[in-house]
């Protein structure tokens, strides 16, 4: 089964299997990353195999880095050349089931984006797709206390229909519903991290602004039976998946966003920084991750 987490996805394989004495098949401990800490589990040894991603060391100066991908992002204009004094900012960031590290990426793109557009231009979003709102010290921890007194932040809210506005329709025929201020914004920025997903392929990306802060009807038919039981919606899976390309094309109605995504290692480090076109600069990101996030396995244990 998958289980992610905040810090690494792991994937736990093992059969159903009728109950063992332990002095016959012996067990092995496994520790699960699990909330902010862990959780020790023990499983059989002969039935189980634990995946772990390859370690990647994390970038010697992560923030010079996340910089200089503002400064040279992929298949787009420098952030900077889409910024102008008196331009409406939206940013949308990861809610807390996430593992972005908010507390860093966002203090250092405000950075960036002051000193051309005043802070009282700047809104930031907590994409929490249909989760519930997060709390106002849920939100200091997540992007600093500086932050929430200095800028106007606001949970989206998936069911407040005065907050959402149609930019065409889904695949099933619904209304396709996003966050208003997104919309209207004369500069979308949206940031995450990318992982894999285990029915839209991966994370971040398009994901940000759809489910991020689509409308929960317009997320319903996404995450539809029939989308959901397509084989094609899986780990690592884009292409033909129903899921991610229901999300990339509404997103894309949105209008242009400029995606600001970094890659994690088991320490929450940043291992890379993928910003610039909102799908280029995904899939680059997500050839990164198939390289050291997934593992590829030869037969199947029996």
């Amino acid at each position: 089964f998958p289980y992610t987490t905040l810090f690494r996805s792991y994937f736990v394989c093992f059969p159903t299997i009728p109950a063992l004495s332990s002095d016959v098949n012996p067990f092995r401990t496994v520790r699960l990353a699990y909330g902010r800490g862990f959780l020790d589990v023990d499983l059989p040894e002969n039935a189980t195999d634990v995946i772990e991603p390859i370690s990647v060391p994390g970038l010697r100066d992560e923030k010079e880095s996340f910089l200089q991908s503002l400064e040279h992002p992929i298949e787009s204009r420098p952030l900077r050349e889409h910024l102008f004094p008196d331009a409406k900012v939206c940013i949308v960031f990861t809610d807390i089931t996430r593992a972005t590290p908010n507390e860093r990426i966002i203090p250092w793109l405000l950075e960036y984006v002051t000193a051309i557009v005043s802070p009282g231009n700047i809104t930031l979003i907590n994409g929490t797709g249909t989760h519930r709102p997060n709390t106002d010290a849920e939100l200091r921890g997540l992007l600093t206390d500086e932050v929430v007194d200095r800028y106007q932040v606001l949970n989206h809210d998936a069911q407040d229909s005065k907050e959402l506005v149609q930019v065409g329709t889904t695949r099933a025929g619904g209304p396709a519903l996003i966050n208003r201020r997104l919309v209207g914004a004369d500069v979308r920025i949206s940031t995450g991290f990318i992982e894999p997903h285990f029915f839209a392929g991966f994370s971040g990306g398009p994901k940000g602004i759809m489910p991020g802060v689509a409308g929960l009807r317009t997320v319903l038919q996404n995450h539809s039976g029939v989308n959901l039981s397509s084989p094609q919606a899986s780990f690592g899976v884009l292409d033909g998946n129903p899921i991610w390309e229901e999300m990339r094309d509404l997103a894309l109605l949105v209008g242009e966003s400029f995606l600001v995504n970094v890659t994690l290692n088991e320490h929450r480090e940043i291992t890379g920084v993928f910003s610039g076109d909102l799908i280029r600069a995904h899939r680059d990101g997500c050839d990164f991750v198939r390289q050291t996030a997934m593992q590829k396995r030869s037969e199947e244990r029996r």
